[in-house]
């Protein structure tokens, strides 16, 4: 009789193991998988920063830095947007103040701001 529970405790044991290593390999698997997808990503945006470094003035790029404090999203629009502008040579390089100043506002003019009236 002892047996038999010994026996059923092992088969529950063994499926227990053998659950919690297939989540180990699961889990880590994922994490191999995000840690490949953040490096691209992080390659991606050292590309993109050391071609601001030739198309834009010291002006510019500051202006692009402290506007990715607060919309990093935009800035990545922007700099992608330069950088493709750049390689077709349809902007003169290097690219001022005032013109990122220009690309910035047709950019923001493009969205729609939502305002709520209380009736």
């Amino acid at each position: 009789m002892s047996s038999n529970i010994d026996d059923e405790l092992a088969a529950i044991r063994a499926n227990r193991m053998s659950e919690i290593q297939s989540q180990l390999e699961e889990q880590a698997a994922a994490q191999a998988d995000a840690e490949i997808k953040q490096q691209v990503a992080q390659a991606e945006e050292l590309e993109l920063d050391n071609a601001m470094k030739t198309i834009l003035t010291s002006e510019a790029r500051g202006r692009l830095a402290r506007l990715q404090l607060v919309n990093s999203e935009l800035t990545k629009q922007v700099k992608t947007h330069l950088l493709n502008l750049s390689s077709q040579n349809k902007i003169q390089i290097p690219v001022n103040d005032q013109q990122i100043k220009k690309i910035l506002s047709g950019l923001s003019e493009n969205k729609r701001e939502v305002s709520i009236r209380r009736i």
